[in-house]
């Protein structure tokens, strides 16, 4: 892995396919390492960015016009994906950065139980258990004994995004987002994109609930996580990886 301030690198620049990351909120560009590890090993040559207001990057605007617009270098000469993954916020993120995306490839997008329809309540919990992460940051201890599934690389990276963000991103992404709706951009998906969403488990603390994603959409498909919390990238690899075209060799 490379990291610099504004992203993170796996596999190699000349790799014939190419993975884009977009993280959650409080969370950062490393934190994917587990999916990304897979897809270097498959090929890719995978790309994930530290979001507004992350990783120690300052910002004032965080509408998430601008949180997508902020990763339009990431697009500039035509580069394109051959996938793109969304988690949480970053699932809202990527919806948002469907216009940006060169109908060069096909491309196929998953999106991790994103956030994309939150009542106000929903929002104000949301926010208030956010700013408390901050204001108590919890050790990669706490987080292994809180969730037995993850592993200590994970939880470590867990604890280190939510170190690196503070109070302000925090307030300024619920304040900026109001209301929190964002299934509209479901009906805007290009030609050459195909859309999973895996919504976890509503037992399990899920932020997407399957009837928040419009059944009557071109190229969109969901699917229920039972048995996987909101984290799914820490929990189920399997899950996201049987979603990815992978070229396997012919026998």
């Amino acid at each position: 892995m490379c990291t610099s301030i504004s992203a993170s690198q796996w596999g190699s620049p000349t790799a014939s396919r190419r993975a884009l990351l977009v993280h959650g909120l409080t969370m950062s560009s490393q934190s994917w390492e587990g999916v990304a590890k897979l897809l270097a090993a498959e090929g890719f040559f995978v790309v994930a960015p530290n979001l507004l207001g992350h990783a120690w990057r300052r910002g004032t605007d965080y509408r998430m016009s601008t949180l997508a617009e902020d990763l339009r270098p990431y697009f500039v000469m035509d580069a394109s994906y051959d996938v793109i993954i969304g988690h949480s916020l970053g699932g809202a993120v990527t919806l948002s950065l469907l216009p940006f995306l060169p109908n060069t490839k096909e491309t196929t997008v998953i999106l991790l139980d994103p956030a994309i329809e939150l009542t106000e309540e929903s929002a104000d919990m949301y926010e208030n258990r956010f700013l408390n992460e901050i204001a108590n940051v919890r050790t990669a201890d706490d987080h292994m004994t809180e969730n037995p599934a993850w592993s200590r690389s994970d939880s470590v990276l867990r604890a280190l995004g939510v170190s690196m963000c503070d109070r302000t991103v925090v307030e300024g992404i619920f304040e900026h987002n109001r209301p929190w709706s964002f299934s509209g951009l479901f009906k805007n998906i290009p030609l050459h994109v195909k859309i999973t969403v895996l919504a976890s488990d509503p037992k399990l603390g899920a932020v997407c609930h399957l009837e928040h994603v419009p059944c009557d959409v071109a190229r969109l498909h969901a699917k229920l996580c039972i048995g996987i919390s909101h984290w799914i990238q820490y929990e189920s690899l399997d899950v996201i990886m049987n979603e990815i075209p992978l070229r396997r060799a012919k026998l």
